[in-house]
């Protein structure tokens, strides 16, 4: 289940707790979005890159033995020396260190790193029997507050052609049926709860506890609707 998907449902966990650290205090607005057409029994569907990891997961999921994937593995260590797959170079700006993948290899060995360095950003291309799935091979930008006069971002870091129906109603939770759809959230972070007694600030920072509101706004069809909930993360 994808975090927007978690938080609408009431779920709290690790996973959805992760997904916040990188926010401040202050409203982050156009997040997480979702482009969608429907073609028959197929789903073209485009996102920010919120859902990569989410997307890249399920499309694993589909694939059985050997299959072809490149693209970058985010992180702010050296993935070779964890993945057991080969790596083309790893690239360096700021402490942030890029693995270029182009190989061979299986889901398994892929999702173990996932398991196991959930902050990772996996921004992999590859295809399934069910999906082909394409992702910007980069890292994605920092979170920021709105300020005025920002460009207003596209759903274009993720495109993904699927009939996996499981990977479309997490995305699109409480549309129904639809020809086309265009979904963006507002996340407006009002307080952080530190924890107490805790002196070191990259554990503060990474146990704080973020609270506020998410407003989900759609256009289905042309029509459009929005719901907003609170949230503790």
């Amino acid at each position: 289940m994808s975090v927007i998907k978690k938080i609408f449902s009431g779920v709290k966990d690790e996973e959805v707790h992760g997904d916040f650290t990188k926010y401040s205090r202050g409203l982050f607005t156009n997040k997480y979005l979702v482009n969608a057409k429907k073609v028959k029994d197929k789903w073209n569907i485009k996102t920010s890159a919120e859902f990569v990891n989410y997307i890249v997961r399920e499309c694993l999921k589909e694939v059985k033995g050997e299959f072809d994937v490149k693209g970058v593995i985010v992180a702010t260590f050296d993935v070779s020396k964890e993945a057991g797959f080969p790596v083309v170079r790893i690239k360096q700006f700021m402490g942030i260190k890029q693995a270029v993948i182009e190989t061979r290899t299986t889901p398994d060995k892929i999702l173990t790193l996932m398991d196991k360095y959930p902050k990772a950003f996996f921004a992999l291309t590859f295809s399934t029997p069910n999906s082909d799935l394409k992702v910007k091979a980069k890292a994605p930008k920092s979170a920021k507050p709105a300020a005025a006069g920002d460009k207003e971002p596209a759903a274009e870091f993720l495109s993904v052609k699927t009939t996996n129906k499981g990977i479309a109603d997490d995305l699109l939770f409480g549309i129904g049926e639809f020809k086309e759809v265009a979904i963006k959230h507002y996340l407006n972070i009002t307080d952080i709860i530190l924890p107490k007694g805790e002196k070191d600030p990259l554990k503060m920072r990474e146990n704080a506890v973020r609270k506020g509101t998410i407003k989900r706004m759609m256009i289905v069809d042309e029509k459009s609707s929005e719901k907003e909930v609170e949230f503790e993360a």
